[in-house]
């Protein structure tokens, strides 16, 4: 299913055969607008959202995260990180930077480097967060009462209004290194890349 307020794209959708849901266009984020989404799908438990700035993310990625959404009851949302090492990339405030656990479950999400580097920890991975998201419906409608928190809305980043009421986020950490549309000059890559895909 295709969440969208864009009348272009849910024409476009019609014109493929995709199925679309219309949704309003005021929701402050993508989360809140999948849960809209997600009323409209009374049969679904799970809902993964695939955001449509990743459009080169792996279908297995998509399967494990699901799986692992699923099998685990306890894991209310889950998401996806990579490893990260490039300097230039690491100082981009496009791409957001994640830091976990010893469980795996997300401390924080960030535009900006993290953890900050203040002595040379060679063991510390710095990670990219992936742009796909998986939820339990109950806990959807639960986030949807909650309002924009104050991280969120400084960072731009909608997972933070999880965590700061508490939710758990599991980090599914994969090698997968799918390049996000993070800026418009970006555009002809993902374009070039997708052509070479099919």
């Amino acid at each position: 299913m295709i969440a969208t307020d864009d009348d272009r794209i849910t024409a476009l959708c019609k014109t493929i055969g995709a199925k679309v849901i219309k949704t309003r266009p005021d929701h402050p984020s993508g989360t809140d607008r999948i849960a809209e989404a997600a009323q409209q799908c009374e049969a679904a438990s799970h809902v993964i959202n695939i955001q449509g700035d990743e459009p080169l993310l792996e279908p297995e990625l998509v399967d494990t995260l699901a799986r692992e959404l699923r099998e685990d009851s306890n894991i209310p949302m889950i998401t996806a990180g990579s490893p990260l090492d490039d300097p230039e990339l690491i100082a981009d405030s496009n791409i957001v930077k994640l830091v976990i656990d010893r469980n795996q479950n997300a401390l924080y999400f960030s535009r900006s480097p993290i953890p900050f580097r203040r002595s040379d920890t060679p063991s510390l991975p710095t990670y990219r967060h992936l742009g796909i998201y998986g939820y339990r419906v109950d806990f959807l409608e639960h986030f949807i009462t909650l309002p924009p928190s104050a991280l969120e809305t400084a960072e731009g980043l909608e997972q933070l209004r999880a965590l700061e009421n508490g939710a758990t986020i599991r980090v599914h950490l994969t090698e997968h290194e799918a390049i996000g549309l993070d800026s418009p000059d970006q555009i002809p890559l993902i374009e070039s890349l997708l052509a070479l895909s099919q």
